[in-house]
């Protein structure tokens, strides 16, 4: 079976389920035939970094085994946090992690959380209202880029031609703040339906990634610009990005740094789980839902 044919039997089976769905799995990047499941990392120290993903992100601890520690939405797993004391934190010019995106599941949401940052005034690395989503950008205690965003409504998004628009623009957040209400509830942990959105991943040739993610897993580009490609399933606006923005010309990753160690999809159709590499060593898994 070819990916194509397997993304073509997802959809139809997502489409012959629509009842079928939990409220997190109703959110369009979950209902896409092939989505992201979680991410994996590296850590030089799992216990600091799940004590940041906790504080930050509102991630809960959901158990994990050996030096693996499970972080996510209370429900579902959506990071394991591997330890290994040995590596070496890999530097921004290596290919792996640009950031891993939680989605939240409304935009009241994301005030609450900026509400919270605001009240535990923690640095940001940056904000954009990207027209198809609004996101908050951090840094983990040991590089990995990080986003928290909620998704404008679907019906908003402008495509042409296949190409779905984005931009980089300032966030409005009076009216963003504005959603949170008079009486917010305060942020705690990150709300039931938190999930990963997407992932940006750093290689050598974006084109070339582009190009990989195409024709070996069956994905859409869905938009380009200079240095970096995404991509989705489903029509969303991406659940996969590439850039080579820091990484251009990078080789293939080497062993003993921190940073990604796979990232998971999952198949709404029935699949074998496969492991992919990619032209630079990211680790792709894939399995049913």
């Amino acid at each position: 079976m070819t990916r194509r044919t397997l993304l073509a039997s997802a959809a139809a089976t997502a489409t012959a389920l629509p009842g079928s769905l939990s409220a997190a799995e109703d959110m369009l990047p979950l209902s896409a035939p092939v989505s992201v499941r979680k991410v994996g990392l590296w850590a030089k120290d799992a216990e600091t970094m799940a004590d940041w993903y906790a504080a930050r992100v509102g991630l809960q601890r959901m158990g994990g085994e050996g030096n693996v520690i499970a972080m996510g939405n209370g429900r579902d797993v959506l990071l394991d946090i591997t330890e290994d004391s040995a590596l070496t934190i890999a530097p921004p010019t290596q290919a792996g992690l640009y950031h891993t995106a939680f989605l939240l599941p409304s935009r009241r949401d994301l005030a609450r959380w900026v509400l919270f940052a605001m009240r535990e005034q923690f640095p940001v690395d940056g904000v954009a209202d990207h027209l198809v989503s609004e996101a908050i950008y951090l840094t983990d205690p040991e590089g990995n880029g990080v986003e928290i965003y909620a998704d404008r409504p679907a019906s908003d998004w402008v495509w042409t031609d296949g190409s779905v628009e984005m931009a980089s623009k300032a966030i409005d957040f009076d009216s963003l703040l504005a959603e949170a209400g008079p009486a917010p509830i305060p942020w705690e942990t990150a709300p039931a339906g938190t999930v990963v959105g997407h992932v940006h991943l750093k290689v050598g040739d974006a084109t070339l990634a582009g190009d990989w993610w195409q024709t070996q897993m069956g994905f859409d580009a869905v938009r380009a610009r200079q240095g970096a490609v995404f991509l989705s399933t489903g029509g969303y606006h991406h659940h996969i990005a590439v850039n080579q923005w820091q990484s251009a010309g990078a080789p293939m990753r080497p062993e003993g740094f921190t940073g990604l160690a796979y990232v998971d999809l999952q198949s709404r159709a029935p699949v074998e789980a496969a492991v992919f590499s990619d032209d630079w060593g990211t680790e792709i898994r894939l399995s049913a839902v």
